[in-house]
């Protein structure tokens, strides 16, 4: 299993996710960092903002298969909790153990 983690650089939610990631992904699966630079590697990558998530190709905010909204921005996650500047732990617990 593999999680991706996309972001640019001087993203605050992709500082202040990755201690959080690797803690999830210990032992459970590999992590790569994938940084994006510039419009067309967001729009090549199917980028929808910075940090992005995604295990084994998927992104683990529901929905986000269909969104097309790719580009240079901080992403924002809505949730049940309110708004995050990442995506909250129980999607990506979800998203690791098989689910969508």
């Amino acid at each position: 299993m593999t999680v991706e983690l996309l972001y640019f650089e001087g993203c605050p939610g992709f500082e202040d996710l990755l201690p959080r990631l690797r803690t999830l992904t210990q032992g459970r699966a590999e992590l790569e960092l994938r940084r994006i630079e510039s419009l067309e590697d967001a729009e090549a990558a199917r980028f929808l903002g910075s940090p992005s998530v995604r295990v084994d190709g998927r992104d683990v905010e529901p929905g986000a298969a269909a969104r097309t909204d790719y580009g240079m921005k901080c992403r924002l996650y809505r949730t049940t909790h309110g708004q995050s500047h990442a995506p909250p732990d129980e999607w990506i617990e979800r998203a690791l153990e098989g689910g969508s």
